[in-house]
């Protein structure tokens, strides 16, 4: 879209970067702003999450007895691999499952197995708070703690963050006979999973939700209030002010969720006709806040389920007399062909998003981090990192730690029924602004695109990072866990323009 400004706020502009596609032409422009100002964001926005869906779990992260395991059964190449894409943090234990999960028979020496009435699956509860501390301890990722606001209460959750926080009180001794002298510090709490849906177990209407998360929240912050707390909120208004006027003063940040197609058979066109629409929920969001007196940043935003791809599981929600759980169509979400690079490009997108709206989205997890719709694929013989997961690693080891606002002057890409502008980029710069970082996307899936860097730098070739891949449809498998892999490349700025590879993601080193 020409003259599109990849910015939600009234920021000034650092630069226009001019582009032109093979097919369409366009007029170079370049126009730095000096005013500009640089803005730090938050490493949480490359984030993950974990459900106890399916393999996720239970032989994803978890899988006692395997050689690829270690002492505590938890899988060594599943922690290095989330090691290397410096993860952040890590969301658990859903998602829809926690809101029928009852903490207390998960800790402790005594377990006591528990049917869970959403995904109709019996959990062994083997794997429960102790482990997936020390888990996460041992990924070197923060935990994030979504609590039971279904069928479970106020107390519940003020129990477990007793249990998780203080070596004091019935709960914060139990701990400790559990063998955890030391409190766990879990620090980020979410009241509730996706509350606002029929599809939830003990789901809540408008008028029962913002008082729940109010006496929730106190509760919680009475037992430690050193703690970050998050809500079930949507980007609509009609849920998430009424939230608001009830509960944001005692709120950290509202937790949105998106998955932007359905289904396994989704052709890459219609995939980048998506690209925009997480920034539309975020926008609608920050309309919210703002309306309800929280802009600003005095209450965050934590996109902490998001994917292109919604989970598979026919099913869900349906609880009517005759209904069938398929559960072994849940095992297609790990078919390695549906991967492609299509989710690498949304992703890139969606971190670009992020990006440029720094100073509101703090948080973000890529739902899940293992097997589902995963960036890993974790299997009885090893891994395969999908072609998502290399965006991640480009994102955390290449960009520098701020963002200036750019805009984009670009052709357009269409189906026949959508359209959306061809490129979307994000400009990071360091500390003492000497070096910047170009994280660019060139959705198009057949046409390189000419991109005119002059107004960024008088170099006449420049260092680049690329994902790409023979094809828009390209994958990884098991026996080819490297046809999509980053690879180092040379840009020749002919006169201040480089050429973009079709269906790829540039980070480029403006030097």
């Amino acid at each position: 879209m020409k003259g599109t400004l990849l910015w939600a706020s009234a920021a000034a502009v650092a630069a226009v970067v001019a582009v032109a596609s093979e097919t369409t032409s366009f007029a170079a422009k370049a126009a730095p702003v000096a005013e500009a100002k640089a803005m730090k964001y938050s490493p949480m926005i490359f984030g993950h999450f974990l459900e106890h869906f399916d393999t996720q779990v239970y032989g994803g992260i978890f899988e006692p007895g395997s050689p690829l395991s270690d002492g505590d059964g938890f899988r060594k190449d599943v922690i290095e691999a989330l090691r290397e894409i410096k993860c952040p943090i890590v969301r658990w234990p859903g998602g829809c499952f926690v809101s029928d999960y009852h903490w207390k028979y998960g800790v402790g020496p005594e377990r006591e197995p528990m049917w869970n009435k959403a995904w109709a699956v019996e959990d062994p509860n083997t794997f429960g708070t102790d482990e997936y501390v020390k888990w996460c301890r041992k990924v070197g990722c923060e935990p994030y703690i979504c609590t039971n606001a279904g069928t479970g209460d106020e107390e519940e959750m003020s129990d477990w963050v007793e249990y998780c926080n203080l070596s004091v009180g019935k709960w914060g001794r139990t701990r400790k006979a559990n063998g955890y002298e030391k409190p766990h510090d879990v620090l980020y709490w979410s009241v509730g999973n996706e509350n606002w849906g029929r599809h939830e177990i003990g789901a809540k209407t408008v008028e029962q939700w913002g008082p729940l998360v109010r006496e929730s929240a106190k509760m919680m912050r009475g037992t430690d209030r050193r703690i970050k707390l998050f809500a079930a909120a949507t980007p609509d208004e009609r849920w998430t002010l009424p939230l608001l006027h009830a509960a944001g003063y005692l709120l950290d940040y509202v937790s949105v969720h998106g998955y932007y197609v359905w289904g396994n058979s989704n052709p890459y066109l219609t995939c980048m006709m998506r690209t925009q629409r997480p920034e539309a929920d975020i926008l609608r969001t920050i309309g919210i806040l703002e309306k309800a007196g929280f802009g600003g940043g005095k209450i965050g935003i934590a996109f902490d389920e998001w994917n292109l791809r919604g989970w598979y599981h026919p099913g869900l929600g349906q609880y009517k007399r005759g209904a069938v759980m398929d559960y072994a169509a849940r095992r297609q979400n790990d078919v390695a062909s549906i991967y492609t690079m299509a989710d690498a490009l949304f992703a890139a997108c969606f971190l670009n998003t992020c990006l440029r709206h720094c100073d509101i989205v703090k948080m973000a997890n890529f739902s899940p981090a293992v097997n589902t719709r995963g960036a890993i694929f974790a299997h009885p013989k090893g891994i395969v990192k999908r072609t998502s997961y290399h965006v991640f690693w480009m994102y955390t080891h290449l960009l520098e730690p701020n963002v200036v606002p750019v805009s984009l002057d670009c052709g357009e890409l269409s189906d026949g029924k959508a359209k959306v502008p061809v490129l979307d980029a994000a400009l990071t710069v360091s500390d003492d602004g000497r070096r910047r970082v170009l994280a660019v996307v060139n959705k198009s899936p057949d046409n390189a695109v000419s991109l005119d860097v002059s107004s960024l730098t008088p170099a006449a070739s420049l260092r680049a990072t690329v994902l790409d891949g023979d094809s828009p449809d390209a994958y990884n498998d098991i026996g080819a866990e490297n046809r999509v892999v980053p690879r180092q490349a040379t840009l020749a700025a002919t006169g201040g323009k480089v050429s973009l590879a079709p269906h790829s993601l540039h980070c480029i080193m403006l030097e």
